[in-house]
């Protein structure tokens, strides 16, 4: 009887000890996010769920080209998912043929798919506050992202982690990795 009780403790407390850590990875480490719409085409594609690193960003700034996840505004629990174009304190431009301009030169990548047709607010050039990031989805001309009012520059405290893992389709599972840009 002694023996079933020592065990039924050691069940209780290993179940326990899981919950635990489950409970911490779920609200401390990560999240699973779910992509509606087209605007990160060819990379990401609508219905595919992604897990987010939400402790990353907590020992290291957000760099250039990885893709985020921040929380969409004007609608609860609704996330958008962009590429990091721009970093803080940097000149960002869009011309009329679609090219991208940091501070003056013209930014050297392949993630659009097609040329930007739409410049939204970025036509004129912007500079970035110290905590802005500018944030464009990689299929260009179907993206509502930091080119218009709605979405704007992201600030720092806005981002909630980096895309770093495709769970669904079971198909395409793996890791979101960047492409290695020319200069890099």
């Amino acid at each position: 009887m002694k023996a079933i009780f020592k065990d039924v403790i050691s069940l209780c407390l290993y179940l326990a000890i899981i919950l635990g850590c489950t409970y911490l990875a779920v609200n401390y480490a990560l999240q699973r996010t779910e992509i509606e719409g087209s605007s990160m085409q060819p990379s990401l594609a609508d219905g595919d769920q992604i897990l987010v690193d939400k402790l990353t960003y907590r020992f290291r700034e957000p760099r250039r080209f990885e893709i985020i996840a921040f929380p969409y505004r004007y609608e609860q629990d609704t996330y958008y998912v962009k590429r990091i174009i721009g970093l803080p304190g940097e000149k960002i431009r869009i011309d009329a043929n679609g090219t991208i301009f940091i501070n003056d030169e013209a930014l050297d990548e392949s993630y659009g798919t097609e040329a930007i047709s739409q410049a939204g607010y970025a036509y004129t050039s912007r500079i970035l506050g110290d905590d802005e990031y500018f944030v464009l989805g990689d299929n260009r001309n179907d993206s509502i992202d930091s080119r218009f009012a709605e979405v704007g520059a992201v600030r720092r405290q806005e981002i909630i982690g980096k895309a770093f893992v495709r769970i669904y389709p079971f198909s395409s599972f793996g890791s979101i990795g960047k492409k290695r840009q020319s200069g890099e």
